[in-house]
């Protein structure tokens, strides 16, 4: 017989105490008895001496359509509203008498006739009370589905022994999955951590846990944010009109998101309860267990009319029917969990709990489980799961075991799981031990915004590399390295408002570091420091940004730059940048690109001739690079009322900005006679060099690729001349690929000299992200590995694997080798890693002096003297 509950006293209204859901749950279900604090009750009683004329007749409502416990649960709630009033006309003979009739548990709960105040009557209107009471209930209750099906889904994938990889593929790092999703996910690798029971069925209701899981945790914070709010508000009294209609719709609007995801809970419980029974196992007790599963575990259909029933009362506006109507749901989906849970535990235990005494069905049934429970090799369950387990079968065979029978054993197994068990909440405290725990966790995980790269990113990456590399060399640059992190002071005052993204490190040693940026003013540091004049070099490193990861946005990534220092022909390095970029772009054959491209003394003459004050030219062209994201009226809008300028003036601005076309036909359009561009100094410089530049990009064949756009401004403070960026028009939306433009003033501001610059960075990872996707839409695969041969050896004999692979590493063949008995694990060995040729040697080989040479693709195999092997396999693999 199980221990009877302890019962504890909750007391309300004593200084800084509220009422929580756990505590309404509590009382509730008689796990514990209600208190008034004596400081409340002096504060009630000092209101006794209300007039009995000023009192009314009033029935206290409790709908005969709640439970027992529905209706404790709204009388606590209202006790509490009673208490925290501050209401001169709240006495305390109704709050002692709510309280002693909660502590005396009667089977009816009916306050007929009392004599009430007007303020008291207002609280009973407009508290709400078995709105918040019965959703008290829920918001305690969920928190503890939440865990509780996280388990019992764990033990499914081990029952059902399904492919569990979905849960490693949740967070990229990008912070682009929901936080609730991800957070499920590590809960179930914690829990199935080290099993070998899962396997490589594939099923929707295995790869959906994450989000149906996630999904509940979402509607039940939500479900629990309102209760702390509504539990311990007090009841505005004499303000006019009713308060409760707020309350009832908001919360309303709560609980339809939480039916909605109870219902699809339910139903993805089902669906495992299914996996679980048309798996392998011992037919005879799956056959017992389906018969009562379709006797007695609530159906699709019921869930269904359930759910249905919710969104009804809603649409009626029928509030207290309707919250009752989503505790039956959530107890439905309940009892659907706990038979979910008994299918698993029976399919991965059953032989062990049927073996010690209980009946399947028949004497022969149960000694064929016996037998088969002592031959059969005791399963590896996860780290997680076997602890759960482990808790419900002491509990099962903490009277010896012996419970007659299968239909006991479920009835016990169903009984612990209940939620108003004595046990159950013990069985609470470890699940969240289990997931909570460093111990049992060990699983790392990524910082929010880095990823890792798999054999087959890495592949891809090697080869855009290369081709990054041969194109900077192929224009004579030389290649460049400097630290990860600078002194903070080298960075700062360089990206404008781009500055708070910096990465400041702790002060280490009294000098204060920064991540660096990217990798252009390193670069200018390192020309200054070191006395150049002129330098054409690049840079492929990893660059850090405390940014808001998202799609295609990282904290850590690489860069790939290319910049050229010194005093060279007017335009000349702005166009072989230019070139370069497109030569890039092209031989990485991505697809379509346009590179848009502006002047950056071009804009501060706009911005001048608009009427700008030049202290505000940075942070103006900051917005206006914002237009490719945000529509103008937005931008005018965060010009005019965030950084000052008159509303005249930003529309000046808007109609340059949105002037964007073929690079010469809008230059032309920019020179003709009488623009205000050439009447200003820098605008009409700027014209001039964007001549000779258009000129060239021209008969270098490569204009067509350039967009000539005035909206283009490029918010970091250090560009001087020509700006430009490339953008993607593919279909995977990446944004901008690349940017770059002329920083005349960097290099001058670290030493004595002004070297003029312009570069070029190349953003990788979304290049990457370009490849990797046109391969799969191609349905390619990536060959991680430059191995050309497998050197299997057909048993245990090392020695003869070094000597055979040590040879043909000496003649710079691509080799690994592979020492198994078996000739499937050499071919799957060469299937996986995409090798193309296996040299089998075995004993027969061996004493006879050959090799067997086989083509994994075409299965052809040929015999060949083992002194002649090499130079055939360099002929094979010759180009």
């Amino acid at each position: 017989m199980a221990d009877p509950i302890e019962v504890s006293v909750i007391t309300l209204g004593g200084k800084g105490s509220s009422l929580s859901s756990s505590s309404v749950y509590a009382i509730a279900h008689g796990f514990a008895l209600v208190r008034i604090d004596s400081s409340a009750l002096d504060r009630l009683s000092s209101s006794s001496n209300i007039s009995n004329a000023a009192s009314i007749k009033h029935h206290l409502f409790i709908p005969d359509f709640l439970t027992p416990e529905e209706a404790r649960a709204s009388l606590v709630v209202l006790l509490n509203k009673l208490i925290i009033s501050s209401s001169s006309g709240i006495r305390s003979v109704i709050p002692v008498l709510i309280a002693e009739t909660l502590n005396s548990k009667p089977e009816t709960l009916r306050f007929e006739s009392l004599d009430v105040t007007n303020e008291e009557l207002s609280v009973f209107k407009q508290s709400c009370y078995v709105l918040n009471g019965i959703c008290a209930l829920l918001d305690h209750q969920s928190t503890a589905l939440s865990s509780v099906a996280d388990a019992v889904a764990g033990i499914s994938c081990e029952a059902s022994k399904a492919d569990v990889s979905a849960f490693s593929l949740m967070d990229s790092g990008d912070g682009f999955a929901s936080k609730e999703e991800v957070g499920v996910a590590n809960d179930m690798k914690v829990l199935l951590n080290g099993s070998k029971l899962v396997g490589k069925i594939e099923s929707g209701a295995i790869s959906k846990i994450p989000k149906v899981h996630g999904c509940l945790r979402e509607q039940a914070k939500l479900v629990h944010s309102r209760m702390r709010v509504e539990l311990n508000s007090s009841v505005k009294i004499g303000k006019g009109g009713s308060l409760s209609s707020g309350t009832e719709d908001t919360t309303r609007t709560a609980l339809l998101s939480f039916a909605a995801m109870l219902w699809d809970l339910g139903k993805c419980s089902l669906d495992r309860g299914k996996l679980i029974l048309g798996s392998s196992g011992d037919e005879n007790i799956k056959a017992s267990l389906a018969s009562l599963l379709a006797r007695e575990c609530p159906s699709n259909e019921s869930l269904k009319k359930e759910y249905k029933l919710v969104c009804e009362l809603s649409l009626d506006e029928k509030y207290d029917e309707f919250v009752h109507s989503v505790n039956v749901l959530l107890v439905t989906v309940w009892k659907i969990f706990s038979w979910e849970a008994t299918a698993a535990l029976l399919t991965i235990e059953g032989g062990e709990l049927l073996g010690k005494g209980q009946d399947v069905g028949t004497n022969e049934a149960n000694e064929k489980v016996v037998k088969k429970n002592e031959k059969k090799k005791k399963a590896v369950l996860g780290k997680g799961t076997s602890v759960v387990i482990q808790l419900i079968k002491d509990r099962l065979q903490g009277n010896g075991g012996d419970l007659g029978s299968l239909e006991n054993l479920v009835k016990d197994l169903l009984s612990f799981l209940d939620p108003k068990a004595s046990e159950f909440d013990n069985l609470l405290k470890k699940i969240k031990e289990i997931v909570e725990s460093n111990e049992s966790r060990r699983l790392p995980k990524l910082p929010k915004g880095t990823r890792d790269f798999a054999k087959e990113q890495m592949a891809i990456r090697k080869k855009a590399f290369s081709i990054i590399e041969g194109v900077f060399e192929r224009h004579g640059a030389t290649t460049l390295d400097t630290p990860a992190f600078e002194l903070r002071e080298t960075l700062t005052g360089k990206y404008g408002e781009d500055s708070k993204l910096i990465f400041d490190l702790a002060d280490q040693g009294g000098e204060l570091y920064s991540l660096r940026y990217d990798l252009t003013v390193p670069f200018a540091r390192y020309v200054a420091m070191n006395g150049l004049t002129s330098f054409k070099r690049y840079q492929i490193a990893k660059v850090y940004r405390r940014d808001n990861p998202s799609k295609g946005r990282y904290r850590e990534f690489y860069q790939c730059d290319f910049d050229i220092a010194g005093h060279y022909e007017k335009m000349g390095p702005d166009f072989e940048v230019i070139k370069i970029l497109t030569e890039l772009l092209d031989e990485l054959n991505i697809g379509e690109y346009e590179i848009k491209l502006n002047h950056r003394k071009l804009l501060d003459g706009m911005l001048e001739i608009c009427g700008v004050p030049p202290e505000k030219f940075r942070t103006i062209c900051s917005s206006i690079d914002k237009l490719d994201k945000q529509s103008f009226d937005q931008i005018k809008r965060e010009m005019v009322e965030e950084k000052g300028l008159t509303v005249e003036v930003a529309e000046r601005i808007g109609d340059f900005v949105k002037e964007r076309g073929h690079p010469l036909d809008l230059l032309s359009k920019l020179k003709q006679e009488q623009s205000a561009l050439l009447q200003n100094k820098g605008s009409s410089d700027a014209l001039s060099e964007l001549d000779i530049l258009f000129s060239a990009l021209e008969k270098s064949k490569c204009i067509d690729k350039v967009v000539f756009d005035l909206s283009l401004a490029r918010g970091l403070d250090y560009y001087t001349g020509v700006i430009y960026e490339a953008i993607f028009k593919g279909g995977t939306q990446v944004g901008s690929i690349a940017a770059g433009g002329r920083f005349d003033n960097l290099i001058g501001m670290f030493g004595s000299k002004q070297i003029p610059a312009v570069g070029i960075s190349l953003g990788i990872e979304r290049v990457l992200v370009i490849m990797e996707q046109i391969l799969k839409d191609q349905n390619k695969t990536v060959r991680a590995t430059k191995t050309d041969v497998l050197v299997s050896i057909l048993g245990d004999d090392l020695t003869l694997a070094a000597e055979l692979a040590s040879e043909m590493w000496s003649e710079k063949l691509n080799v690994e080798f592979l020492v198994n008995k078996r000739v499937m694990k050499h071919i799957d060995r060469a299937k996986e890693s995409r090798i193309p040729w296996i040299v089998f040697l075995g004993e027969r080989e061996v004493s006879e002096g050959i090799v067997k040479l086989k083509n994994v693709e075409t299965f052809e195999e040929v015999t060949i003297s083992r002194s002649d092997i090499i130079e055939e396999l360099k002929k094979r693999l010759a180009p």
